[in-house]
């Protein structure tokens, strides 16, 4: 692999972590737009991102380490990237939507505590948003480097890893511009920060592309991939299916997760019909 072939990987890969890291300005817009977000819908997109990343993890990227590093290997490297995501999540707490229920008590409540009670409560959101933005993107550096390994692979799983992550990223810039906009009653700062946390992303791929070997073995590049559907397999499990199970209810979420599974296996069979053989 020269260097040619790895600054056009690069770009590819720079490129899908742009796409993935903006959709966090996507979730952005939808708080600036709707004055009240419907957390139905966003339960049910998670849900259908759940899928999709379930799919991708289990379907793609395990199912080809094993193939390609024999089962004990791959497994090996797909249990070895849960625990590493493991540990980061739990340094790393994934920030929650939790502002909207302040809101609806503060509305119950009436406003009995007049306005210092107000003033301590909006710092407290602001600080609640801010520290949701540093956790997204504290996660969205892994999902970065995801991305790269995967278009290294190659395109197919490059953008499929791309557009699952984007779809996951939509909720969270919702998760950051919700209590931002809630405390500095400003669009643009709500806007602003959601897309700062997104940037990380292709952040992600940077430095994982400039401190990357370019001569790596097949087998670890396999075994790496196998790591990163770990990764999200438990970034899906341990994150994105508890938010669509609460917002969107069991039955539906369900429901949801396997149309995102079945719309991702498709889009795998098709992406492989079209793209020529080197690249898939």
């Amino acid at each position: 692999m020269g260097i040619k072939s790895m600054d056009s990987q690069m770009l590819v890969a720079l490129g899908l972590s742009l796409v993935g890291g903006l959709s966090t300005s996507l979730g952005a817009l939808f708080v600036v737009l709707s004055e009240t977000p419907n957390m139905k819908m966003l339960g049910l997109l998670q849900g259908f991102a759940a899928g999709l990343m379930l799919s991708i993890s289990f379907l793609d990227l395990a199912h080809n380490a094993i193939n390609s590093i024999g089962f004990l290997k791959g497994n090996l490297w797909f249990f070895g990237g849960v625990i590493f995501f493991a540990c980061i999540a739990k340094f790393i707490p994934e920030p929650t939507l939790g502002p909207s229920t302040d809101v609806k008590r503060r509305k119950k409540n009436g406003d009995e505590g007049g306005k210092d009670m107000a003033k301590k409560h909006r710092r407290q959101v602001l600080y609640s948003g801010i520290v949701t933005a540093i956790g997204i993107s504290l996660h969205n550096f892994p999902e970065g480097m995801a991305v790269f390994l995967g278009s290294i692979k190659g395109m197919r799983v490059g953008v499929n890893l791309a557009l699952a992550i984007a779809l996951h990223n939509i909720p969270e810039g919702v998760a950051v511009a919700l209590p931002i906009y809630f405390a500095t009653e400003s669009k643009w700062q709500a806007f602003k920060l959601a897309t700062l946390s997104g940037l990380a992303e292709p952040l992600g791929v940077i430095i994982v592309a400039y401190l990357f070997p370019s001569s790596l073995s097949p087998e670890i590049l396999e075994g790496l991939l196998g790591a990163v559907g770990g990764i999200m397999a438990f970034l899906t499990l341990h994150e994105m299916l508890p938010l669509a199970f609460d917002y969107a209810g069991q039955k539906q979420a369900v429901k949801a997760v396997f149309v995102g599974m079945a719309c991702m296996s498709a889009s795998l069979y098709f992406l492989e019909l079209s793209l020529p053989e080197s690249m898939g």
